[in-house]
């Protein structure tokens, strides 16, 4: 599956381009962050999308940056993260490739809201989720504010 916006494609990763990330990771972080969301996927094939790391490409092919869910909730929440390469900031790459995964994660109906967290002085990041619709909660998660997008009130 394949989502294709003006200038990007954006795609989950497959197993063996989650390994091959993986395994050339140098950020232990991000790392175990990575192996933690293939395990998820592994154990819940029929929901890989929501494990996987999606690439996010330019339609040329050169890869810009990634996103990701954390899961999906039983209670309809989904959880999302994101980051575009140094090179490729402050473009819209970020804005377009939330926009259209967002829309796209509320096409199931199981999806009620989408969160994401980051930190109060990232405000390209804040700026991201306020263009995509997202407000701020209120309350702090592990990685700052958590803002949240309810299935109704998204922008894309």
């Amino acid at each position: 599956m394949t989502l294709t916006t003006e200038r990007l494609r954006i795609y989950p990763a497959t197993q063996s381009q989650m390994e091959d990330i993986i395994a050339s990771e140098t950020d232990g972080g991000l790392r175990a962050a990575y192996s933690e969301m293939l395990e998820g996927g592994l154990r819940h094939p029929g929901q890989w999308e929501w494990f996987s790391l999606w690439m996010i490409e330019l339609h040329g092919g050169t890869l810009v940056g990634g996103l990701c869910f954390k899961g999906l909730n039983p209670d309809g929440t989904a959880e999302i993260g994101y980051g575009i390469s140094d090179g490729y900031r402050r473009k819209g790459y970020a804005t377009e490739a939330v926009r259209a995964v967002c829309s796209w994660a509320f096409q199931n109906p199981a999806v009620t809201r989408i969160e994401a967290e980051t930190a109060p002085d990232n405000t390209a990041s804040v700026r991201v989720l306020v263009k995509c619709g997202f407000v701020d909660s209120g309350k702090l998660g592990e990685e700052g504010s958590r803002f949240v997008l309810d299935r109704g009130n998204d922008e894309g």
